[in-house]
Formats: C-alpha cells, sequence, structure tokens
C-alpha cells in the first residue's frame, strides 16, 4: 500500500543539527509552488545533493509545467548526502519530499531526471530510500507509478529495470501527459499493470515492460529490444519535441535556494539544439532542431526574471548561446539595462569561431573574469575528424579579442583518446595552449601579466549512443595514462595548468553507455557495495564497481572497449532521438576520412533526418 500524505518533517527535525548543510533538507524557498491537496500529486526527484539539482533548467521546466496545469501539483526532492541518508535509516524516517515533508513513496507519480550514466547508484539509493521497491516487477499495485526522463537516458537499457516509463526527449508537454494519463487511470480504478501498458500509447513513451530483449546474430553481446507480442508498443520509440518552444517561458528557474548552489544565478533558456555536428556530442544530436528565442523575449525575461529572484547575476543558457543569430545585440541591450545595477550577463562557454571583437566587448559588460573555450582536440587534422569545424587561426583570433578587451584568464577543454588520436595530437594540446599564453604576453602589459593564466581541462571520450562514435571503443585504460603522462611531458611553460579527469570513472562510464539490462545489476552490485554519488570524486569507489562486475563475470575494461559492428542492432536503437542511422554511420565514414560536415543552420541540409522524421525544423530569430 502507498504510505498517507502527511508532513513528516518532525521526523527530520531532530536530525538537522547532526549533518553537513542542514538548510538543504528545509524547502520553503522563494518561488517554490505550494502543494494542491486536492489535485494529483507528481514528485520531481533528482538524485543529487539540492545545490547541485535547483539549479537544474530541465527539472525547474517541468515542475513549472506540472504546476501550472490543472489537477496536478509538483514537488521535488533532491537525494540527501549520505550523512543524512544514515541518519534518516537510522530513525526509520523515509526519503521525502521538499515543498510539505510527504513520504515520497505517497505521491501517485514519481519523475527521476537522470542526467548521467553515473546516476544509477544514486536512483537506487533515492528509491530504497523512498521504500518504492527497486525494480519495477516487484512493486505492488498501490506502489507510485515511476518514471524516468533527462539527458542520460539514451542507452536507457542499464536502468530500465527500475522504471516502469522513459519519457524520451523533451518533456514539458510529455509529463504533463503521462501525468493525466496516470490520473485518469488511477481514477477509473484501472490496475496498476494496465495504467502503465497504456502509457505506450502516450508518444514518446519509452515501457520497458512492453518490450523484451533478444539475443542472437543481428545485435551485440548485450542484445536488442522488441516489443512484446500484444503489447501495441512500436518498434522504435521517438523522442518529443516541444509544439512552440519559443512561446514557453525563457525564465523556469526561479526558485531562490536556501543556500549558495554550484550555478547561483539566474538562468535564461535563450534557445535550444545545436547543429554544429561535433561527431562526440550526443546532445547535439538529442537537442535539434535549432530553435532561438526573440532577442525582445530574451532581454525581458532577464530583467522580470533578475526583479523576481534578486539574484545580481544571469546565465544566457543553451548548448551554443553564442551562435544566437542575435547573441551580440542581446548582450548589448542587456549590458546597457543593467550597467548602474551592477549586474553581470554570463555565457557558460563561448565557440572560438563566434567569438569577435563586437561579443568580447559585451560578455560580462565591464567585469572580466574567466573565459571558457573548448577547442576539444589539438591538432587541425584531429579537429576534422571531430568535425569541430574550428581553426587555429579561430583559437587566436579569440584570444587576441579576449586579451585586446581586458581578459587575462582562460580556460581551454580538450578531449583525450578521440577515434584516430596519436601521439602527435596530445603533444599538440600543451601547443596550442602555450600559444594562447605568448599571445596574451604580446598583448598585455608587462606589469599586468602576473595575472594571465591559460589553463587546461582534458577529459576522455566516452563513446555515446546515437553518435557517429557510438560503434567506438574507448582507448585502453592503461593507455590512457600513458598519453596523460605524455601530455603532462610536453608542458614545457609552467604558467600553464593541466589537469585531466580520472580514467576509472571515464571507463566505467564508457561501459554502461554500451550495456544492456545487465547493467542494472552491475549499478544494484555496486550499491549494495557502498557506492553512491559516483559522479563525486572524493565519493567514487572505483573497487566497488570492480567488486560487483568481478562477481557478475563482467570485464569493465573490455567492454569500454569494445567496438561494434555497424551492422549490429544496439542495445537502445528502440529509443530514438530521430537521427537516421545511414546518417550516423556517413558521419562515421567522414570522419576516418577527415571530411567536414557543415551546420545546417548556416548552409544546406546535411540530411540526419530529424526534421523530417519529428515533423520539426529549425527555427531562427535571425541571419547567423
Amino acid at each position: 500500500m502507498s504510505l498517507p500524505r502527511e508532513n513528516r518533517f518532525d521526523e527530520i527535525a531532530p536530525l538537522l543539527p547532526k549533518v553537513e548543510k542542514p538548510a538543504r533538507y528545509l524547502g520553503h524557498e522563494w518561488g517554490s509552488t505550494e502543494p494542491d491537496e486536492d489535485a494529483f500529486h507528481v514528485c520531481m526527484v533528482f538524485p543529487d545533493v539540492y545545490e547541485i539539482g535547483v539549479p537544474n533548467l530541465g527539472v525547474a521546466i517541468l515542475y513549472r509545467a506540472l504546476n501550472r496545469t490543472p489537477g496536478l501539483s509538483c514537488e521535488r526532492c533532491y537525494l540527501p548526502w549520505p550523512d543524512m541518508a544514515d541518519a534518516m535509516r537510522a530513525a526509520s524516517v523515509p526519503l521525502l519530499s521538499l515543498e510539505s515533508a510527504s513520504p515520497v513513496a505517497s505521491f501517485g507519480m514519481v519523475g527521476v531526471s537522470i542526467a548521467h550514466e553515473l546516476a544509477g547508484t544514486n536512483v537506487v539509493e533515492a528509491l530504497d530510500l523512498a521504500r518504492i521497491p527497486v525494480r519495477a516487477c516487484d512493486r505492488a499495485e498501490d506502489d507510485a507509478i515511476v518514471v524516468a526522463g533527462g539527458p542520460g537516458i539514451w542507452n536507457p537499457e542499464p536502468l530500465a529495470p527500475m522504471f516502469d516509463a522513459f519519457l524520451l526527449g523533451e518533456g514539458e508537454e510529455h509529463i504533463v501527459e503521462v501525468a493525466e494519463a496516470i490520473k485518469a487511470g488511477r481514477e477509473a480504478g484501472l490496475p496498476r499493470a494496465q495504467i502503465v501498458a497504456s502509457l505506450v500509447d502516450v508518444p514518446g513513451t519509452y515501457v520497458p515492460s512492453a518490450y523484451e530483449v533478444r539475443r542472437d546474430g543481428e545485435g551485440t553481446r548485450f542484445g536488442y529490444v522488441v516489443p512484446r507480442e500484444g503489447s501495441g508498443a512500436p518498434e522504435v520509440v521517438l523522442r518529443r519535441v516541444a509544439d512552440d518552444f519559443r512561446a514557453s517561458d525563457p525564465c523556469a528557474g526561479t526558485i531562490v535556494p536556501s543556500l549558495e548552489t554550484v550555478q547561483d544565478r539566474l538562468s535564461v533558456e535563450v534557445l535550444r539544439g545545436c547543429a554544429r555536428g561535433c561527431r562526440f556530442c550526443q546532445a547535439g544530436i538529442t537537442y535539434r532542431p535549432v530553435r532561438e528565442r526573440d532577442a525582445d523575449d530574451v532581454v525581458a525575461a532577464c530583467v522580470e526574471g533578475l526583479a523576481r529572484t534578486g539574484y545580481d547575476e544571469v546565465s544566457l543558457m543553451s548548448l551554443s548561446t553564442t551562435d544566437h543569430s542575435q547573441c551580440a545585440r542581446i548582450l548589448h541591450r542587456l549590458n546597457r539595462c543593467f550597467e548602474d545595477e551592477a549586474v553581470r550577463v554570463s555565457i557558460p562557454s563561448q565557440r572560438l569561431d563566434s567569438f569577435g571583437v563586437e561579443m568580447a566587448l559585451e560578455v560580462s559588460g565591464a567585469k572580466r573574469g574567466g573565459l571558457t573555450f573548448a577547442p576539444e582536440a589539438g591538432s587541425q587534422r584531429l579537429r576534422d575528424v571531430i568535425n569541430k569545424n574550428v581553426t587555429e587561426e579561430d583559437l587566436e583570433r579569440a584570444a587576441r579579442n579576449a586579451f585586446e578587451n581586458g581578459w587575462q584568464r582562460m580556460k581551454l577543454y580538450f578531449m583525450m583518446g578521440l577515434p584516430t588520436e596519436t601521439d602527435d595530437d596530445i603533444r599538440a594540446i600543451p601547443r596550442l595552449a602555450e600559444r594562447v599564453l605568448a599571445i596574451g604576453r604580446e598583448i598585455v602589459p608587462k606589469g599586468r601579466r602576473g595575472s594571465l593564466s591559460v589553463s587546461v581541462s582534458v577529459a576522455v571520450f566516452v563513446p555515446k549512443a546515437h553518435t557517429p562514435f557510438q560503434w567506438c571503443g574507448q582507448l585502453p585504460i592503461e593507455e590512457v595514462r600513458r598519453r596523460q603522462a605524455l601530455l603532462l611531458e610536453t608542458v614545457s611553460d609552467r604558467a600553464v595548468r593541466v589537469s585531466y579527469h580520472d580514467a576509472d570513472t571515464s571507463m566505467l562510464e564508457a561501459a554502461l553507455s554500451k550495456m544492456g539490462r545487465e547493467g542494472f545489476d552491475l549499478i544494484y552490485g555496486a550499491w549494495r557495495r557502498g557506492c553512491r554519488f559516483d559522479a563525486w570524486t572524493d565519493r567514487f569507489r572505483f573497487d566497488g564497481w570492480c567488486d560487483a562486475a568481478g562477481e557478475l563475470g563482467i570485464d569493465l575494461a573490455a567492454t569500454a572497449a569494445e567496438e561494434l559492428p555497424l551492422d549490429a542492432r544496439l542495445p537502445w536503437d528502440h529509443a530514438s532521438p530521430g537521427v537516421s542511422k545511414g546518417f550516423l554511420k556517413r558521419e562515421w565514414r567522414r570522419a576516418l576520412q577527415g571530411k567536414t560536415t557543415g551546420d545546417c543552420t548556416r548552409e544546406s541540409c546535411t540530411g540526419c533526418g530529424i526534421c523530417p522524421t519529428l515533423g520539426v525544423e529549425n527555427v531562427l530569430a535571425g541571419e547567423r
């Protein structure tokens, strides 16, 4: 039976003085929505701590969409930090929602936002702490229906045993339709299994129990997924795209948190989608087409949002904000609006080929913090392989524009282990950084050069589903470590600071990204061994994952490094962002030839297939 809805804050109140950051659990923030007790109740769970989850724009969009729908009421829940989770278990207190401190298990629907592959153990932790059976097949008639969405579900199979349904794609309309379908089923007295089964009729919804895994010569060793006979489920579930993105609220995240968060500023979504076509980038496929908001709407949202929240910084959010056809105009207008108010306007990262003189003048107005660029690869050859479509000249020009306009700190993001990479490509990374530093020393007056800073961050490439590199194997971990050592050896200027990602974490991420439903047993086994918050460097316990893999007979290193046949049916083929597999194969072949592909918002259609398949198109506010 589901738990009764009742405020149980008095049960966690005695625990607050004993845990780190008790403000995480208080709720009642400015801008949050009071629950409607007469409505159908949905709890949105973000499986990470409060200060990571509150700024998440996706959760904010869904929270607002549900609470604006008559008959629905949405609350939030963030995963307690281990100290609080352990204290709650010891005191027999279940996972509670933030707004009303009601047991999460008492909600009719629980939605979980999955940000990345390493969230799996935190999902298990949240369900277990909520006292909701972890496996969907074990849930009783009155248990909440548990659904998932977010950018981390494009290979849903390792998580599939935990969820009644997955919502593929953009969720602001989709989640409302699913919640209303569950509400209608409950009100009609339908059996739980029948309600879950009916969700296959909501476009964009993947219901794992309506499908089965086949293992034969057509697929990889992890099998592929097909509908069960008589289920009525589609062979391929296509993702949802919002009907009218430009009509939605650009400023959904207006809850003012109880403590400082990782992105403690107002976020305004200025565009959705990216057509640059970087071949490693999953988001570049799964968020197409490109849709820009008009400059008037963006400026109005920033002014209103800052007035509503009291923030002194606004971030213009998207996959590639400087690609917006009116970006410089938006920045100019915002800087004029706030020139007397000490408000900072920021952009998460800048495109090298978009960062001209005008952009350098407008970003952050009179304030000059740090700039972030992502060349991704050190050599032009490798940038062509990954279709980055930026040159060393672009980087030099962007650096020159930045330094001439008062910037003194720059961070450069790269990846290691990209297809066809050689030692020369690794050596090119510090050379590129040193060239940027040399430009800074050439431009910045001698007395101010002490504050010049160029830092390099190098991630390990992880092949992702639905990208041209989905068939690749990851670089073996021993080779990753050799190349990391080579990278450090090649740096000749001590003013260039180099950091790189943990090879073990990246290897686990790559292994999970390739697996089928067997991946759940690995996740569950790691959680039983104490693994949680695996995306946190200081919490990651690789030994626990290795022990769990060993018990199951899984070779993590071999799985991560495995190359998949181009003609195989893949474990994630049934959950589609709408891209043509033929297009992905063509892009893979072009990568091996070092041939680049253009941007369809600037050139002609590249044939990815998304627009005709999903019935959508690019919507630009002006000419790019």
